[in-house]
């Protein structure tokens, strides 16, 4: 009789169910899509409730034809870095301030002057940036005091999925590090930082292993689910540290790349990288021991979807005639366009820009447009802009690591083109996994795993992900595109005080 382990993964865009057998089949998988609440130019917020029928309704078709008492143990991935605040009762005082929002500037400017910034990075492992969860629940501190001072605890995106099925207010080592209140160095919460801005540590959950056993699925949700009662369910992580295990990037030197709705680039080390310039930061691993150096941009897989909704109406209305993805028909127009797009940039940084930029007022552009671009310059423009971006993270952990190939997964790692570009770019073999989009579920499945007794250690991703195509690049692509990027860094500098007096318009 096969025995299953269920894993959600929360992103951005929406919640994927994801049912595996111990033996690492996928077995089958349920969305449930939501929305996000972009407002004032750079806030972003999500209902956590919503979050909550996603994993409920989702768990409960997973389960049709299942016998429950067969899933072994239930465990998420999620987005990280947002503001969840719940009562006493663990009920959400106000809407979920996600990872994207950059409303929490003046936050951020205080705590630097209280800490001093080279002093928080070799804390954290991190920079203070509203992208992180402290600084949001500083700002409702500041801003919405009845909210602060109801506020029984401050979650995360799956911990509050926890705290629906199990009751318990916990969190992983993981997803703490991305709050800019952990301490990387012990892996507690920093009682420096804390103490600073006057926030009490009672309000941040416990932190847990990520493989450990929060609890057991209450007999309250098990009808809402379609779970046994006492089902185990093992914390998880952050969605960049399961993505890490899902693809593969389990020991120290492996790197990957995630081309979701934002975008990253990320290894497995022994130790942080401490960078002189503070570009990237520093997670901590799903794997005890391990730190993940991270780059992260804001809209990565974003930048490719905001093309499709704006500009990309034909290939969408003609892609639902056809029953194909509207990707596909954008991919096959940009197959038109020679690298470099015939002389167009584009500057991905649609929802401002975290590693390495830190800029919260960076805007997109599109730069170089002439009357004898067609559609196909603008679309190729898009996917090599991303490419650029990304290679600015790259760059960076070239200089501290030999990085000599990169796994992608995500849904952008579907399309050959932007692999290639991306290979062209980098200038190192970019490896295709059989799993992308599920590489995020599949690390909390492992995680699950190991926390219900059926698997040792996180080894065992090696037996079930297995590389399906290796991108070369191209030395001809790769020649022009050394041409073009240094022109790409030179427009970004170029735009700063630009951006500067936009934000002020």
């Amino acid at each position: 009789m096969k025995k299953y382990l269920l894993a959600h993964d929360l992103g951005t865009s929406g919640n994927k169910a994801t049912l595996y057998s111990t033996d690492g089949q996928l077995i089958k998988s349920q969305v449930f899509q939501y929305d996000t609440h972009f407002f004032n130019g750079n806030w972003a917020e999500q209902d956590p409730d919503i979050w909550w029928r996603a994993v409920a309704e989702t768990t409960k078709a997973i389960l049709s034809g299942i016998d429950s008492k067969h899933i072994l143990a239930v465990s998420f991935s999620g987005q990280m870095q947002g503001c969840i605040c719940v009562d006493r009762s663990g009920v959400p005082l106000r809407p979920a301030i996600i990872w994207a929002d950059q409303r929490a500037q003046k936050e951020t400017e205080e705590l630097t002057s209280l800490i001093g910034m080279e002093r928080f990075y070799h804390i954290t492992g991190h920079r203070p940036s509203p992208s992180y969860s402290l600084l949001k629940l500083m700002w409702i501190k500041n801003n919405e005091p009845d909210v602060y001072n109801k506020t029984y605890k401050m979650l995360l995106c799956k911990d509050y999925m926890l705290f629906k099925l199990t009751g318990r207010y916990v969190t992983d080592y993981s997803d703490a590090s991305g709050t800019n209140a952990l301490d990387l160095n012990t892996l507690q919460w920093s009682d420096e930082i804390l103490e600073a801005v006057k926030i009490h540590r009672d309000k941040l959950p416990e932190i847990m292993d990520s493989t450990q056993i929060a609890g057991g699925v209450t007999a309250e949700v098990a009808w809402l689910t379609g779970l046994a009662e006492g089902t185990p369910v093992v914390v998880g992580g952050g969605d960049g540290a399961c993505a890490a295990v899902g693809a593969g990037c389990i020991k120290a030197g492996d790197t990957y790349s995630c081309l979701g709705s934002s975008a990253w680039i990320a290894l497995a080390a022994n130790k942080p990288v401490y960078d002189k310039e503070m570009r990237t930061f520093n997670f901590a691993h799903l794997v005890p021991g391990l730190i993940m150096p991270c780059g992260t941009m804001q809209t990565g897989g974003a930048s490719y979807s905001w093309l499709k909704n704006e500009l990309g109406l034909y290939e969408a209305a003609e892609a639902k005639k056809m029953g194909i993805s509207p990707y596909d028909l954008i991919n096959q127009k940009a197959m038109e366009a020679p690298p470099g797009a015939n002389g167009i940039l584009f500057l991905p940084y649609l929802l401002g820009e975290r590693s390495p930029r830190w800029n919260v007022n960076a805007r997109g552009a599109f730069i170089g447009l002439k009357m004898e671009n067609k559609r196909e310059d603008i679309f190729r423009a898009v996917l090599e802009g991303v490419a650029f971006n990304l290679k600015t993270i790259l760059d960076v952990f070239k200089t501290y690591q030999d990085i000599q190939e990169i796994t992608l997964i995500g849904g952008g790692a579907r399309g050959e083109l932007w692999r290639q570009i991306m290979a062209d770019v980098y200038d190192i073999p970019v490896l295709k996994p059989n799993y992308l989009e599920e590489a995020t579920s599949m690390g909390a499945a492992i995680a699950a795993g190991i926390g219900a007794g059926v698997f040792s250690d996180f080894s065992v991703i090696k037996q079930f992900v297995k590389i399906e195509s290796e991108t070369w690049p191209i030395k001809e692509h790769n020649a022009i595109y050394r041409k073009i990027y240094p022109v790409f860094e030179q427009a970004y500098e170029s735009l700063i005080d630009v951006y500067e007096r936009l934000a002020d318009l």
